[in-house]
């Protein structure tokens, strides 16, 4: 029940049919076990309390459709402890295929490595490794236009001048296509002018203190681009508290539940478009590697799940109020 379209869902399942890897059960005599770790970040925040949800959600699915699947789930509060995790999957819990949302890009490129060179099957999800030779396969969103659309909606919301801000997450890979499409869009833009952007972590109590820094530093701000729900959030308490005036629009971004909601009440006129970016893409990950490597088969090198524009319009395709994103 995480955010996400039918149309995603449907290509989610487009994609399977396409690869041939439906799932049936195969006699316990001629399957070999299939060990799957997943090595997750912790519910920090909403999006990655999504993400732990879908991977339990492809766990419960696949071991009863298949008693020749194990799926053990890992959830890390940082980089360090995940790294430990994963030798612990590999030398206690032997597994054979590993399916892993890195904390952070660099901290945990070469421990993922390491598992790559013990033969064991590797598909990385969404904060992507710095040397893509330490995985065999990658599953995320669309993070180009999760910077692209945001800067497009500012640009023409602004009419195509400006001050704005911007709102980083954790330092990864993902980040930086985000900030790279950002930056590429505001270059056809030459009277907006971004006059910082800072890492705030996906966190609301982060995106608090930098914003709270650029309200302090700088007297006329047209846009902030907060770059994700949670830091939204800790934007619009910034502004409250600081009662500016100046700011027309706060864009945040992966379709929280919260953020649809008050998209389509309207009752934010800070809150004006979204772009989708769902957590599901963790299950669609796990799932589909893992009856690639039930069959000896193996991902294309890269699957993206496309990111689409949000506005009150459409906002209820994307709203499941019981989600816990």
């Amino acid at each position: 029940m995480i955010t996400f379209n039918r149309r995603r869902a449907l290509g989610a399942l487009s994609l399977a049919a396409t690869l041939g890897m439906t799932f049936m059960a195969a006699p316990a005599s001629a399957q070999k076990k299939e060990v799957v770790g997943v090595a997750i970040p912790a519910a920090t925040h909403s999006f990655t309390a999504g993400i732990v949800f879908w991977a339990n959600e492809a766990k419960k699915e696949l071991e009863k459709a298949n008693p020749n699947v194990q799926v053990i789930v890992k959830t890390a509060a940082n980089a360090s402890e995940q790294a430990n995790q994963l030798q612990d999957l590999v030398t206690v819990n032997k597994i054979t295929t590993l399916v892993v949302f890195p904390f952070e890009s660099a901290a945990l490129t070469k421990p993922v490595a390491q598992v790559k060179a013990k033969g064991i099957y590797v598909t990385v999800v969404d904060r992507g490794l710095t040397d893509t030779a330490a995985q065999d396969a990658y599953v995320s969103g669309d993070n180009t236009a999760f910077g692209k659309i945001p800067a497009e909606y500012i640009a023409k919301t602004l009419n195509g001048k400006g001050n704005i801000v911007a709102l980083r997450g954790i330092p990864t890979t993902l980040d930086n296509e985000r900030m790279d499409a950002f930056n590429a869009v505001l270059k056809n833009h030459p009277d907006i002018k971004l006059l910082d952007a800072k890492h705030a972590n996906w966190n609301r109590d982060d995106a608090f203190k930098v914003t709270q820094d650029f309200l302090t530093r700088f007297k006329q701000i047209d846009a902030i681009w907060a770059a994700d729900d949670d830091m939204a959030v800790g934007v619009l308490k910034a502004i409250e508290q600081a009662k500016r005036k100046d700011i027309k629009l706060v864009f945040g971004g992966a379709g929280a539940k919260g953020a649809i909601k008050t998209l389509m009440d309207g009752n934010d006129p800070l809150i004006q478009a979204n772009v989708s970016y769902s957590p599901k893409f963790m299950y669609d990950a796990i799932k589909l590697t893992t009856e690639a490597r039930v069959k000896g088969q193996k991902l294309p090198a890269t699957t993206i799940i496309p990111s689409v524009l949000i506005t009150k319009q459409n906002a209820k395709e994307f709203y499941f109020p019981n989600s816990p994103f």
